[in-house]
């Protein structure tokens, strides 16, 4: 019986080789075929476990990449430290030979797929045939099917494997969240100045108080003012 120490080696030789990201399906299929002549099959649990192991041997600080799951499949991706370095070669070229437009529509469709055309157009407010039809060539989008519910069944856009395994990411739920990218946007530095830089107008009153609502917001009130219950 094969022991994760012989396994490992096959799986690390099968994901370094390969193409597109492989399932762990695909591997133990894989691994199998080429260790045809045992008479146990590798279980699905054993090339899990081996997986594992090897996901945490290149943890380790002293490597450059990592195995991780992204694009549906296990495949080895350089750290991200690195990436000013790889983009040298062709990291940035991929997304800089896109427009604004075909960018902004990409976006669209990450956060709203699967959406159609229309729909494209009314969050955008222009057409978008162009940018849509560069993103089918690049490969980034796909036709997922048709909206059945709309006028005419037209045909529905949703992000494929290839954008999953270009962002390094394994489904549209990794993606950051909107409301936290908004979130860090809003957030404002806040300007502090000493009093004796404060015209005589707007020194602060001494018979003053200060507070803050349950909202977070900063109000004002006298000495003389009870706080109601």
């Amino acid at each position: 019986m094969t022991d994760l120490t012989t396994l490992i080696p096959h799986i690390e030789a099968l994901i370094f080789a390969s193409e597109k990201p492989l399932t762990t399906l695909e591997i133990t299929e894989l691994v199998n075929n080429a260790l045809g002549f045992m008479e146990d099959k590798i279980s699905l649990d054993m090339v899990e476990s081996a997986i594992e192991g090897i996901t945490e041997k290149y943890s380790a600080e002293f490597y450059p990449f990592e195995m991780k799951q992204s694009g549906g499949g296990w495949q080895f991706l350089t750290k991200k430290e690195y990436h000013k370095t790889i983009a040298q070669l062709n990291g940035e070229k991929f997304l800089k030979r896109l427009s604004a437009a075909a960018l902004e529509t990409l976006a669209i469709i990450a956060y709203k797929q699967p959406v159609t055309k229309g729909e494209i157009e009314a969050i955008r407010g222009v057409s978008s045939d162009y940018a849509v039809q560069k993103l089918l060539e690049k490969e980034l989008i796909l036709i997922s099917g048709r909206n059945e519910k709309l006028p005419g069944h037209p045909l529905v856009y949703a992000t494929s494997r290839s954008f999953m395994d270009y962002f390094g990411i394994n489904n549209a739920d990794e993606l950051p969240k909107i409301k936290e990218v908004l979130a860090e946007q809003l957030v404002e530095p806040t300007i502090i100045r000493h009093e004796e830089q404060l015209p005589a107008a707007q020194e602060p009153d001494a018979d003053a108080l200060l507070s803050v609502t349950e909202e977070g917001e900063l109000i004002e009130k006298d000495n003389g003012e009870d706080d109601q219950a």
